[in-house]
């Protein structure tokens, strides 16, 4: 994923929008303003002159190297590293730092044997060859793992100064572009032409296996000034996949036959790879807007736009319509309560003011719902630093697993926060055994996801995928856990257990009645209606978030995301508090937990939608690829499920309502 913005300082990560349209918002991302650093992944990396190999000084260098990242499939949700495919390797290897995003997501960047010239043009250069000897166990073994990468169309991620290279093919008259290529393609036995074979008619044996063993690349770089005409910039990277036969080695001339190999090849095999690079100037393209060549490889980039306004436009007025009603309903209330003819008549009571003495009476299960309610609102904070953080450019696309690293950085660092309204809230409802509380804040919710998380990573180190997190990793995040993050959520627990929230009213001592309750008054109705407003706001940035997660495409709308996450928190509360609002009408009081699952069902919903993207977007194969993506996809919902909790926010509406009315 990533992020867009406009030049700030003096080494930004930067981007503008081709569409004129957004430019007004995705100006928000901007580029951070960082020092000098050799590490890799890090913001704000400094620009890299280049220069011929003729004129080249300390300042400007004429090698430019190409590094690979992990492979990746829309049918596979395991992730495999460079290395462990048979290509051609770099053997004076080198592995860039890592932070722990990169880490948790799977990513491994490494050097590879590709390195060229600026602006020297290579023609069919080899890079390796390849044997398979079918007597060979070894060779038998590398050849079937490379067939089946072909089979479920494994994508390769190349990356030339710090910018994804892309394929752009034409299919129906249409260009599509993206950030990886394929190894290869496969015709099956019945002659269904897969995937990358679509595109190239010369590709037409039933069972045969084509591989991509030459590459055509073309970099375009630009001048950045007359005085310094002899120093490049790097803007642009593409590249087109070939497939060609070498039959001798030394003389290669990268035409003719395809590099096909049968479905039931017995013979030796030999499989030369080769490349081609040449370079463009672009007088237009300035480093500062380089990653705009990205957006081509965004398919439906106007239709995102024309949907995404459009839910603005529904998100909007549904919030509007939802606000009008509460209000109104209230106002109208209120101005009826307080008629009195300052006679001894005594005013009727009736509806919500028939149980003001049972409003704030604790619910069962109190610690339960103090300990979600102190998660959710450390989970809550860590997405709007991090969404702000993002939308501000201060995680640029150039600093590789920064969102993640901040993500976890947060929630670690948010346990005071969590303990502290935790533990208040659970004084407020009469609770005696803070510690215990704080046990629970402290270990529940976190203990849940790690569990989860823990079980997925035994189906990836059992399957051999790159995306297993090692057992140091494991350590160091338990570490974070239980020596940074439950130490602050104890001191935050501490100092919550002193206080408690004020009640406007006391509690009566006996219960009232509570009536038979209609069908539209029961709490199930309430909690599915309650979960479709919010669920109406974010489906849309949802497919685009499934979309870069399991299909491999970068996401770049975090403005809109930012946008989408307050409408989503204003129409949570609302949604509660006019729901609540009609239950207490019917003089059901228990509305704690009712509050808690109306905005939280919209996990449920989230949860109903992953599993039809799974089904009808998808193509995953496998049950081991299956169980991880509805294991990740229960920790979405799992996160989800707390941080839009909202019962803590009638309990100041409740007090406002009650305070205005006169007893």
């Amino acid at each position: 994923m990533s992020t867009r913005g406009f030049r700030v300082g003096t080494n930004p990560c930067s981007f503008r929008l081709a569409l004129p349209g957004l430019r007004w918002l995705l100006g928000l991302f901007l580029g951070l303003h960082a020092t000098r650093s050799a590490a890799f992944y890090l913001p704000g990396l400094a620009p890299v002159n280049f220069c011929e190999a003729a004129r080249e000084t300390a300042t400007c260098k004429s090698s430019i190297a190409l590094f690979v990242n992990r492979l990746d499939s829309a049918e596979s949700v395991l992730p495999y590293e460079y290395n462990i495919f048979d290509f051609c390797q770099d053997f004076g290897k080198k592995n860039p730092s890592e932070n722990l995003g990169q880490v948790l997501f799977g990513e491994r960047i490494t050097s590879s044997p590709y390195e060229f010239s600026f602006n020297k043009t290579e023609l069919c250069k080899k890079v390796c060859v390849k044997s398979y000897d079918r007597e060979n166990e070894d060779h038998k073994k590398k050849l079937a793992f490379l067939k089946k990468g072909v089979q479920l169309n494994y994508q390769h991620h190349w990356i030339i100064d710090n910018m994804p290279v892309i394929w752009c093919h034409v299919i129906e008259d249409r260009k599509y572009c993206t950030p990886g290529f394929p190894i290869g393609c496969f015709i099956t036995k019945s002659g269904i032409v897969k995937d990358a074979c679509a595109i190239h008619p010369e590709f037409n044996k039933s069972n045969t296996f084509y591989f991509f063993n030459h590459i055509d690349i073309i970099i375009t770089y630009h001048r950045e000034s007359e005085r310094n005409w002899d120093i490049a910039r790097l803007v642009a990277a593409r590249l087109d996949p070939q497939s060609y036969k070498h039959s001798d080695e030394n003389h290669l001339t990268c035409n003719g036959p395809s590099m096909e190999i049968p479905g039931e090849h017995t013979d030796k095999l030999s499989v030369t790879y080769t490349y081609s690079v040449r370079f463009e100037e672009n007088k237009s393209i300035k480093r500062a807007s380089r990653w705009d060549y990205i957006l081509e490889s965004m398919p439906y980039t106007n239709i995102q736009w024309f949907s995404i306004m459009n839910s603005f436009v529904i998100t909007l007025f549904l919030s509007g319509m939802v606000a009008m009603i509460l209000l109104r309903t209230l106002h109208r209330d209120i101005i009826r309560y307080n008629q009195t003819n300052f006679s001894e008549e005594v005013q009727e009571d009736f509806g919500w003011k028939l149980i003001h003495g049972d409003v704030f009476r604790p619910p069962r299960n109190r610690m339960l719902l103090s300990a979600f309610l102190g998660q959710g609102t450390q989970v809550l904070i860590m997405m709007f630093i991090t969404l702000f953080l993002v939308c501000f450019g201060f995680l640029s696309p150039a600093s590789r697993g920064a969102l993640m690293t901040c993500a976890v950085v947060l929630w670690v660092l948010l346990g005071t926060p969590a303990g502290y309204v935790s533990a208040r809230m659970y004084k407020t409802l009469k609770g005696v055994n803070w510690k215990t509380n704080f046990l629970l804040i402290a270990l529940l919710c976190p203990g849940v996801v790690f569990v989860d998380l823990f079980f997925m990573n035994l189906i990836l180190w059992v399957e051999g995928s790159l995306a297993a997190i090692s057992f140091g990793t494991l350590i160091g995040i338990l570490a974070m856990w239980f020596g940074i993050s439950v130490p602050l959520t104890f001191l935050g627990a501490y100092f919550g257990s002193k206080k408690k929230f004020k009640c406007p009213v006391h509690t009566n001592q006996i219960p009232h009645h509570i009536p038979q309750q209609n069908f539209c008054t029961k709490p199930l109705f309430g909690v599915i209606i309650g979960g479709i407003l919010p669920f109406g706001c974010i489906f849309i940035q949802l497919f685009f978030i499934l979309n870069s997660i399991w299909s491999h495409q970068m996401y770049f709308m975090f403005g809109f995301l930012f946008l989408v996450f307050i409408i989503l928190l204003i129409t949570c509360s609302e949604a509660t508090v006019l729901l609540c609002y009609f239950h207490l009408c019917a003089e059901d009081y228990h509305w704690w937990w009712r509050a808690f699952f109306t905005s939280s069902f919209t996990a449920v919903y989230l949860f109903i939608y992953a599993v039809h993207y799974f089904f009808a977007k998808l193509q995953i194969m496998g049950i081991a690829s299956s169980i991880l993506y509805f294991g990740y996809t229960v920790v979405m919902v799992l996160i989800f499920l707390p941080s839009h909790r909202d019962n803590w926010i009638f309990f100041p509406v409740s007090g406002l309502l009650l305070k205005s009315t006169v007893w």
